[in-house]
């Protein structure tokens, strides 16, 4: 049974799917206006990483996630670099595959596009004015608020504590400062679309309605994103469908964000680093790894120092794929099933412990903490040659790639004098001439070699 907490109800909750063995998943997908940052990082790999553990433990998984290619931002990103507004779209959409696929992230079942639905988001803007949950002003239309009872849910606040407190509003005609856009009216020079109410194009709110139901039906089982999203984004999505009398999102989900010193990373707070500029100058293991190590409702901190200590973490990983040559499991198109892999006594006790961590509100760091404990009890049998040892360590590698991070056991090309100080150290351990086998070690670390040891003699990999 999957757990989760659910941001519309404020506790964890069993998850219960809509039809039995297949989950519906809906997550926010990127504005294509700029490169990806590392809050779009966390938030593409917090999903993946539970959709992978959820295909892993049997479930026929339906992810779908949009891609916003018409907003202000865009509108305003193509006026300042004299382009289109597709160009621009296509560009940072083009980046943003590039950065995810470079993460290991599996692509989505379904990516629609905002400009692919406005005929649809105009049909819903019509019947929610003949419901009398929207009303037409000079710029354009607009939600009542007011309209459904509960708004505020996924806030936590009732309506009037919202409305207490909300900013200065700057339309003057708007009955709330509360109501949200549906439509915006054309202005000269910015895309359009003729409607029934007049001609303009959509707000942002309205699209993931549209594009939720039309791919994943009524009644779907999770609305996925960031904290930032849940008010008031999710909530006006959520606000339209009621309005509307449609059966939506059985369960919502947050990720927390990525902070750089005590403020959320941010475009718009001009605090952030690129996700391209991280996977240039970083394994990008590393920061799937980072993100495993921190439970997804909680804020992360990205750091050289964060980033270097996950990288010590991960070499550690590496270490037992070298001495057991385990195969790299996980991949960007690679989904892995539990029963595809043969489990021995000790792997099926780990992957019950795991399971028992991921399944009850996705508690990563509990289950890489029995993942890390598994790879030193791996190395111990191992080391007292116990039969065992091989099969717990394909376990924790079959493991590690349900979460997405592969495993690499290849070894660097050996230069022919490095081969030379192997073989003198290898002869000096089976002499029990210790000194000099700690010689050649040294010679062979002042090369660039990390060295270890192992029952075939020395193995040396790049750090």
């Amino acid at each position: 049974m999957i757990r989760l907490y659910d941001s519309s109800v404020g506790q964890v909750v069993d998850v219960v799917p809509r039809d039995e063995g297949r989950l519906a998943l809906y997550v926010c997908g990127p504005t294509v206006y700029d490169l990806p940052h590392l809050g779009h990082g966390r938030h593409a790999l917090v999903w993946d990483v539970a959709r992978r553990w959820w295909t892993f433990s049997g479930y026929d998984v339906r992810f779908v996630s949009n891609i916003t290619d018409l907003d202000d931002k865009i509108i305003e990103r193509a006026d300042r670099d004299q382009a289109t507004e597709g160009e621009i779209a296509a560009t940072y959409e083009a980046a943003w595959w590039a950065a995810l696929d470079a993460l290991g992230v599996v692509r989505p079942d379904a990516t629609p596009h905002a400009t692919a639905y406005v005929r649809e988001m105009i049909e819903l803007i019509e019947e929610l004015l003949a419901r009398g949950a929207a009303y037409s002003i000079d710029d354009g239309i607009y939600f009542d608020v007011t309209s459904v009872p509960d708004y505020g849910r996924l806030a936590g606040q009732p309506l009037e504590s919202l409305r207490a407190g909300a900013r200065v509003e700057v339309v003057a005609d708007k009955r709330s400062p509360l109501d949200f856009a549906l439509w915006k009216a054309a202005v000269f020079g910015q895309p359009s679309w003729g409607a029934s109410f007049g001609p303009g194009r959509p707000g942002w709110h309205t699209e993931c309605v549209v594009m939720s139901l039309a791919l994943l039906g009524e009644d779907f089982d999770l609305h996925c994103g960031g904290l930032d999203l849940r008010f008031p984004h999710h909530e006006n999505e959520r606000a339209q469908a009621v309005a509307l009398g449609r059966p939506f999102a059985r369960h919502w989900a947050h990720h927390g964000w990525v902070m750089a010193g005590e403020e959320k990373m941010s475009k718009s707070l001009g605090n952030y680093t690129s996700l391209t500029d991280l996977l240039a100058s970083h394994d990008p293991r590393a920061y799937r790894l980072l993100v495993l190590r921190s439970h997804y409702r909680q804020p992360i901190e990205v750091s050289a120092a964060t980033l270097g200590d996950a990288e010590r973490a991960l070499a550690r990983l590496d270490g037992l794929a070298r001495r057991f040559a385990l195969p790299t499991l996980a991949g960007p198109n690679a989904l892995a099933r539990a029963e595809s892999t043969a489990w021995s006594a000790e792997g099926e006790e780990l992957r019950a412990e795991v399971a028992a961590a991921l399944d009850e509100d996705l508690d990563t760091p509990r289950a890489l903490a029995a993942l890390f404990e598994a790879v030193g009890r791996a190395h111990a049998l191992a080391d007292a040659e116990d039969d065992r040892a091989e099969a717990l360590a394909e376990a924790v590698g079959a493991l590690l790639a349900a979460l997405g991070l592969s495993l690499r056991a290849g070894a660097a090309e050996v230069d022919q004098e490095s081969a030379r100080l192997v073989a003198a150290r290898d002869a000096a351990r089976t002499a029990r001439n210790w000194a000099a086998a700690d010689h050649y070690r040294d010679e062979l670390v002042s090369r660039g070699w990390v060295v270890e040891d192992g029952p075939g003699g020395t193995r040396l990999h790049r750090a």
